[in-house]
């Protein structure tokens, strides 16, 4: 019953059959994919106290993600975000290439 409820990386990892591993890389999954989302769309060039900070509030805050997680879809929006934010950088990319090349 409690596996119908479960989000899709929380089936996957079997938080229902193995609690202590499944959380661990469920917190793991949705701390690297906040990371990516971080750096892709919102990083600025900061000193690095600054930025050793941010990245500790950012795996505290996941801490807390990972028990939402669970019956909540986290991890997918996070992805969601992450292709979003890939195909905006790719066509910045190519924007800006483009521009370069007309000035030439």
């Amino acid at each position: 019953m409690v596996n119908e409820s479960l989000s899709f990386f929380a089936a996957l990892y079997q938080v229902d059959v193995q609690p202590k591993v499944g959380m661990w890389m469920l917190f793991l999954t949705i701390t690297g994919l906040s990371i990516l989302v971080y750096k892709l769309g919102f990083a600025k060039k900061l000193p690095i106290a600054k930025s050793i900070l941010i990245y500790l509030f950012l795996v505290f805050g996941c801490s807390f993600m990972t028990f939402l997680g669970i019956f909540l879809p986290v991890a997918e929006g996070l992805i969601v975000a992450a292709l979003i934010l890939i195909i905006y950088k790719i066509r910045l990319h190519q924007q800006k290439k483009l521009e370069a090349d007309q000035k030439l």
